[in-house]
């Protein structure tokens, strides 16, 4: 059997594969140690599974471990050693301004103290050395780090991309002399030009990694102790890696749990449609949208959390604080907002009856009637109506509107958020989100999907069978990856076929140890020389110089609308994957017998209709026709009148919109 738990904001959620069914289970997040809810999630799959711990074979793990230390300032106490006159890097950044209208705007609070930036008397030039480093100023560092009390150590040095001498001298003294100090040399973590994006990268790699470590350690140690195989963690590129490799860099992890969820969409886009289709996964405390073209997830290399910069291979996920704890309030102009606060795991919602005071979406939803006031939520949560009534009419006097107007704004507010990100993946990226199927997925995705499709003129969802533990699944479906890359800077006489091939087999030797039998996969990015960024484009790993110039004009034309032949084009960077390939589960529809069928009022533009309720799992070629609710065994979808459903040989329910 296959196992995947991914951690959420609200639930942790499992998934066990055995070659035909899905195992499924939810248990409640538990913020304080993470592998507490993994643990139990585990265990509920298990007793669901009916199946021993010794059949698992495999254990891939998301987590939010990374995100939320860095969201909430929690990370390792770390110093900074850059080249002297360069300490300030993180305070000067690239001088943009947040908001282009709010001059006063703060930047974020840089994660290293001034009192903990260390200047290292040595400089590297282009060229070569200029000043060197001598034995005594690698001394006055180390004792520098040792009497800051710092946890952790970036290490930044100009142009260690180029030569990393000076650099690897100091990480080296400060590993032998301080074993109990993490240090991250930024020649390890991204050798690339552009030092603040470098510094900032390497920054957060040393800020999380001492907190990422301790925690797989219990994770590991406590799944040890179970009987459980050692974890295979997601990266934010989209592949696993072992327990020990991901925590001895923590930047790498940061988008460990979005990623194992647009890997599920990919999976799920590819099996029950053509490949296309744009993924949303709302949880109880954010929402996560990515799109999958030709049953590939797109991909970055460079983002901004919290305001903070990180170069790295990694999914192309946008998030919004729209989930179903995202509470509604009144702003100081008297309108009604939804989110980013949110209940969470503890209290929660109010209607979870667990001390939650605060109207949220979930709130709302129970009772708008899309969610059955009698049943039991995924993980044992029993809904409280009357609770939600209170914290939602209290909310409704405030604004001056009767409870279930409040109710319908709440939704209606959250939609839109969710609707502004979806834009940002598609309509402001060149992407008809009309040629795509919306696939809901997360507790509370489905039960909004419907909506957030008309609002984008989207006329197909795709919702799989096991949508509320979609990202677990994502996470037995991922490759095995490794990501590099370096800054070459080639071009004229430079770029040859030869020069090419030196430096991607360098690149493959320095990430290879331990994963030979993997797959190479090399991005190439360039520009016309002089131009300020470049673009990638995908080429083999011996590629011919003349072919690589002519893909990236012709992706040049294509994004700018025009190509320069007579410009000199360079080879910037080169950027290294090395992947080896997961099992694909492909999931079998529930068998025919166990749906139940009963009738709610639930309401639809204002208007309150009987709606048909389908609970259970639905079994192959099973047909549905809005209004109507169908209720899974770890979320909801709804289905407004207009709508119609038929569900695959995979359990996936595809839901069409009537023209």
């Amino acid at each position: 059997m296959l196992l995947g738990v991914d951690v959420g904001g609200t639930f942790t959620d499992a998934v066990l594969f055995d070659g035909r069914a899905l195992h499924t289970a939810k248990a409640p997040s538990t913020a304080d140690d993470q592998s507490r809810g993994v643990l139990a999630a585990v265990e509920a799959a298990l007793e669901r599974a009916g199946a021993d711990r010794d059949r698992i074979e495999a254990f891939a793990h998301g987590m939010t471990v990374g995100t939320n230390a860095l969201l909430e300032g929690r990370g390792a106490r770390t110093a900074l050693i850059a080249t002297e006159g360069f300490t300030d890097l993180l305070d000067i950044a690239r001088q943009n301004r947040p908001d282009l209208y709010r001059l006063c705007a703060p930047k974020p609070t840089p994660l290293v103290a001034e009192g903990l930036r260390f200047g290292a008397r040595e400089r590297i030039a282009p060229g070569g050395v200029i000043e060197p480093l001598a034995a005594a100023e690698l001394d006055r560092l180390a004792r520098a780090v040792r009497d800051s009390g710092a946890e952790s150590v970036a290490v930044c040095l100009l142009f260690s991309y180029l030569d990393a001498a000076h650099e690897r001298a100091i990480a080296t003294r400060l590993r032998d002399e301080l074993p109990g100090v993490h240090v991250s040399p930024s020649h390890e973590i991204l050798p690339q030009f552009r030092e603040y994006e470098r510094c900032s990268t390497t920054v957060i790699d040393a800020y999380l990694s001492p907190l990422l470590g301790h925690y797989l350690e219990r994770l590991g140690a406590a799944a040890a102790e179970r009987g459980l195989p050692e974890p295979l963690v997601m990266k934010s590129s989209g592949g696993v890696a072992p327990a020990g490799e991901a925590a001895r860099a923590g930047a790498w992890s940061v988008l460990s749990g979005p990623a194992g969820g647009a890997i599920g969409a990919g999976l799920l886009a590819t099996q029950s449609g053509d490949g296309n289709a744009v993924g949303i996964d709302m949880g109880g405390t954010s929402c996560d949208v990515c799109v999958v073209e030709d049953g590939r997830v797109r991909r970055t290399d460079s983002r901004q959390i919290a305001g903070r910069v990180i170069q790295l291979p990694m999914i192309d996920v946008h998030t919004v604080g729209a989930g179903g704890g995202s509470i509604g309030w009144r702003d100081a102009g008297g309108a009604l907002r939804a989110g980013p606060h949110s209940a969470g795991a503890d209290p929660g919602p109010a209607c979870y009856g667990r001390g939650g005071t605060e109207p949220t979406v979930t709130d709302a939803n129970l009772l708008l009637g899309y969610l059955d006031a009698s049943s039991t939520l995924a993980g044992g949560v029993r809904l409280d109506p009357a609770a939600a009534r209170d914290a939602v009419g209290r909310l409704g006097s405030e604004l001056g509107l009767g409870e279930l107007d409040t109710a319908e704004g709440i939704v209606r507010v959250a939609n839109q958020e969710m609707v502004r990100a979806l834009r940002v993946v598609t309509v402001e990226r060149g992407v008809d989100p009309r040629r795509f199927a919306l696939l809901p997925f997360g507790g509370a995705g489905p039960m909004h999907a419907a909506a957030l499709a008309e609002e984008l003129g989207m006329g197909r969802i795709l919702c799989p069978r096991a949508s509320g533990v979609l990202s677990a699944l994502g996470l037995i479906a991922s490759e095995r990856r490794r990501d590099t890359a370096r800054t070459v800077l080639l071009s004229g006489e430079e770029l040859t076929r030869e020069r090419i091939v030196a430096e991607v087999e360098a690149l493959r030797e320095s990430i290879g140890a331990g994963i030979e039998e993997a797959t190479a996969e090399a991005i190439y990015e360039l520009r016309y020389r002089g131009q300020a960024f470049e673009l990638a484009v995908a080429g083999a790993l011996r590629p011919d110089p003349s072919e690589l110039a002519e893909r990236f004009a012709a992706e040049h034309e294509r994004r700018y609308g025009y190509r320069d032949t007579d410009a000199e084009i360079e080879l910037v960077n080169i950027r290294l994957a090395l992947v080896v390939a997961a099992p694909t589960p492909e999931p079998r529809a529930a068998p025919k017998g166990g749906l139940a069928r009963t009738v709610r009022r639930a309401r639809f533009g204002g208007r309150w209709l009987e709606a048909q309720v389908l609970r259970g799992e639905p079994p192959s070629g099973t047909t549905a026709e809005g209004p109507c609710v169908l209720e899974l065994p770890e979320s909801t979808l709804v289905l407004p009148p207009g709508w119609r459903a038929t569900v695959d040989d995979h359990g996936t329910i595809a839901g069409m919109r009537d023209r």
